[in-house]
């Protein structure tokens, strides 16, 4: 890696790995539709001007709207509140544990709905030691662990489902339009702004400001660099390094979180968290060792 690239690669890991103990305070203040809302919008602005800046966008892009809408909605309005839901019921270090699992997913979904897409014993092996470190998060069969854990979890898997049918459903229909990766963010989140927009009651969002370090971590921390510069950053890693080499960044984030909530926030990370964590990572490694396209893209 380049010094630059490096040091791209790690800022990625730690904002995506910060993300979780945002949403978490935020929650505190707003609804968490209220809290994807301000994220969208935030995030929008700085792909908005980096894709302006690369004259990126064009008008004749438009005709392709009813796939933006799509995505807007699979990888930006469901996806999003999934991860909010789960992480106000989870502690936030184990919400980002849990975000490990994206990869899993994505290849669950892949199999299921893409034909040239096969399951193979790597492949199930991986996929099946990931999950059993989901489900080890969850506590399904633990009384002590009460029903937010399970729902938190299941909230989590959601969102990271559908990011996973969004894979599926760009290489399907975006893939072949050749459009460049931060025209298609900046359509992605237009759209999903308008949605939200549409259909979030704004009653008692300003409530947000009544915590200086909350709203300064929805805005700043989730908004700018969580979802807008994050998204720069890993443009520039994939342009640098490729795709392959990038999706190694997976690994960061879930550890970042665990390290933030356990060390930083003080929340009650168990043992069992931490097996559970190495777990997903393990299975993940796994499927991306055997998978030569690399991991699909990875947002938090």
């Amino acid at each position: 890696m380049t010094n630059a690239a490096f040091l791209a690669w790690l800022a990625l890991g730690l904002i995506w790995g910060s993300n979780f103990v945002f949403m978490k305070w935020a929650v505190e203040y707003i609804s968490p539709l209220q809290v994807v809302l301000a994220r969208v919008i935030f995030g929008f602005l700085p792909v908005l001007c980096y894709a302006l800046a690369r004259r990126q966008l064009k008008v004749s892009d438009l005709k392709s709207s009813g796939h933006f809408l799509v995505m807007a909605c699979l990888a930006a309005v469901i996806y999003y509140y999934g991860f909010v839901r789960g992480t106000a019921l989870l502690p936030s270090g184990v919400a980002g544990a849990v975000s490990g699992a994206i990869p899993l997913f994505s290849m669950i979904t892949a199999v299921i709905l893409l034909t040239e897409e096969r399951m193979n014993a790597s492949r199930a092996i991986g996929l099946l030691i990931g999950l059993v470190g989901v489900v080890a998060i969850a506590r399904p069969f633990d009384a002590g662990a009460g029903a937010a854990s399970i729902e938190g979890v299941l909230f989590m898997v959601i969102g990271s489902l559908s990011l996973g049918v969004s894979f599926v459903y760009a290489r399907r229909f975006l893939t072949p339009l050749e459009l460049p990766a931060a025209a298609l963010t900046t359509y992605q989140l237009g759209f999903a702004s308008l949605i939200l927009l549409i259909v979030t009651p704004m009653d008692g969002m300003g409530d947000i400001f009544d915590d200086t370090i909350a709203s300064a971590g929805l805005i700043a921390g989730l908004g700018l660099f969580g979802t807008g510069i994050a998204y720069i950053l890993y443009y520039f890693v994939i342009q640098k390094l490729g795709a392959v080499a990038a999706s190694s960044v997976t690994y960061v984030p879930p550890v970042v979180a665990l390290l933030i909530g356990a060390l930083l926030v003080g929340e009650p990370i168990e043992a069992l968290d931490y097996i559970a964590t190495a777990c997903i990572l393990g299975g993940v490694f796994l499927l991306n060792r055997r998978t030569q396209h690399g991991l699909m893209p990875r947002r938090h």
